[in-house]
């Protein structure tokens, strides 16, 4: 019976081929070498591949486990109080001017011309005189007075009138371009002027502010077109920043308004919104 054992393990590629051959040569060496270098090779750059793709991971935990404490501002709309009016220097009134005269009804005088109709003079026969008197009478020129016709007066002329006048009322005219701080019907926000404050304070971002300021105040200007759409916002309070982001904040809203009228026609009207609000840390 032949030894099973003689047979157990199969050659491979590499000793088949270097049978009988140096085999301390560098080829035989680098062949049987190889698959423990290509684990090897793999191993390593899996291990490099791992750490590229996980270094910002790992960087972004280190950064947030080192970053400082969120600091949450917290902000408060201060309620507004309504704008005070502007009270003037009441001017100096001018005396009224005297009431007109009453008016009269016009009186029409119609005067008719009356022509005289012309009257015939009436016609004086003088009879002849007798022929011993006739044969007396020298010839020759002689001036003979006639019968004198009544004289015509013309008519006077009628008496002259005078022109009717009349008083009409006319109204100041309105400026399509003119800026007006008083008017007759201001400009309204659908819903109101809290309307207006709460999307004002919900628009607001105060992550702009440092939240240590405290009370910050404001006086916001813009004017409301003929259209009532808003332009020219403009803040004048201390803060810069506050200021900035209440203009931005303005601006934002995009709710056309009622415009202000003058004698029922609609006019360009600044309007001024104080703002208040508290921040704290």
């Amino acid at each position: 019976m032949a030894d099973e054992n003689a047979y157990n393990s199969t050659p491979t590629l590499d000793e088949i081929v270097f049978e009988n051959r140096n085999k301390e040569y560098g080829a035989y060496d680098l062949r049987s070498q190889y698959p423990k270098l290509l684990t090897k090779s793999f191993i390593i750059g899996t291990s490099l591949f791992l750490v590229a793709a996980l270094s910002p991971f790992i960087y972004l935990t280190i950064k947030n486990l080192n970053a400082a404490d969120k600091k949450e501002v917290k902000a408060d709309l201060v309620e507004i109080i309504q704008e005070d009016k502007i009270i003037e220097t009441p001017k100096e009134e001018e005396p009224p001017p005297p009431p007109p005269p009453p008016k009269e009804e016009e009186k029409i005088e119609i005067i008719q011309n009356v022509v005289p109709e012309p009257v015939k003079a009436p016609k004086i026969e003088t009879p002849p005189p007798p022929i011993s008197k006739q044969l007396e009478t020298t010839t020759g020129l002689v001036n003979q007075e006639g019968v004198k016709a009544p004289a015509y007066t013309p008519p006077p002329p009628p008496p002259s009138t005078g022109t009717k006048t009349s008083t009409v009322e006319v109204k100041p005219q309105v400026s399509d371009t003119q800026v007006y701080t008083e008017v007759e019907q201001t400009a309204e926000f659908p819903g109101g002027i809290n309307a207006f404050r709460n999307k004002v304070s919900s628009n607001f971002d105060t992550s702009s502010m440092n939240g240590d300021e405290g009370t910050v105040k404001t006086e916001i200007t813009f004017v409301v077109e003929r259209d009532g759409s808003i332009t020219d916002v403009k803040a004048s309070g201390g803060n810069s920043d506050f200021n900035a982001e209440a203009v931005r904040t303005i601006k934002s809203i995009k709710n056309k308004w009622t415009p202000a009228k003058i004698n029922g026609q609609s006019v360009r009207y600044r309007f001024r919104l104080p703002l208040t609000m508290n921040f704290e840390g």
